[in-house]
């Protein structure tokens, strides 16, 4: 019976992808945003589970990458699709309407193409996970930047429009070449060779894990101070500490 408890709170990260999926396509990125930060929590949980009851298998695997693959590859793309289009209409409002003024006719429905860029990310997602799950290499630590990690980068936008209240970074985020840059720089992390740590704990050492532990304190400082827009600094704070602590292993 245990061996299904990992399976089960996967699962659940699916679940969580599809409830987020929907409130994207509906335009409600709060509640998208707070569904995929429940199923990264639960796409963490289900490694821990498995480790604790040492339950791990080539199904947990693969049921793991379907999972983010909807909850931190879909759905990210689908946000920035959103965003593409609220940069083409003049800014955030309830109604936030695709069809700008140099839309072009796709089978006869006014449908502006730039948006649809966004799906680079999910494609980018696609071909990251598929690489994951046949690469043996990365155990201890990621190649390029995981998934949950970029999602989390990518949905932290709309909260920064929500929540920081500062005009200068609305403009910022409400560029369309500004999203064109973060959606360029999105799927290039995701497939880098950039080696970065793992938050995965053998052992609660601090002397072991003093990379963790400093970037977990770090990172609680920052979203405390900063709230949303603490995100993408802990993003470069990840990649940065990463590769000095590489480069200083050597």
């Amino acid at each position: 019976m245990k061996r299904h408890i990992p399976n089960l709170i996967t699962l659940l990260n699916v679940f969580c992808g599809c409830v987020a999926t929907i409130f994207a396509v509906l335009n409600q990125l709060e509640l998208a945003a707070l569904f995929v930060f429940l199923g990264i929590f639960f796409d963490f949980f289900d490694g821990f589970a498995a480790r604790v009851l040492d339950v791990k298998s080539e199904l947990g695997l693969q049921l793991d990458s379907l999972a983010d693959m909807i909850t931190s590859g879909l759905v990210p793309g689908i946000v920035m699709f959103q965003l593409f289009g609220m940069a083409m209409s003049g800014g955030w409002n309830v109604d936030r309407s695709l069809q700008a003024a140099d839309a072009t006719f796709w089978v006869g429905l006014k449908v502006a193409p730039l948006p649809f860029f966004a799906f680079l990310i999910t494609m980018a997602s696609a071909y990251r996970l598929a690489k994951f799950n046949i690469d043996e290499n990365q155990t201890s630590s990621f190649i390029g930047l995981p998934t949950p990690a970029n999602a989390l980068l990518i949905l932290s936008l709309p909260l920064i429009l929500l929540y920081q209240n500062n005009d200068f970074l609305n403009e910022i985020i409400l560029n369309q070449w500004f999203l064109i840059g973060v959606t360029i720089l999105s799927t290039f992390l995701l497939n880098s060779k950039i080696e970065l740590f793992a938050l995965k704990f053998k052992n609660w050492s601090f002397q072991d894990n003093a990379l963790r532990y400093i970037f977990i304190m770090v990172s609680l400082v920052l979203l405390v101070t900063m709230k949303f827009l603490a995100v993408p600094v802990i993003i470069t704070f990840y990649i940065l500490s990463s590769v000095i602590s590489k480069a200083s292993a050597k």
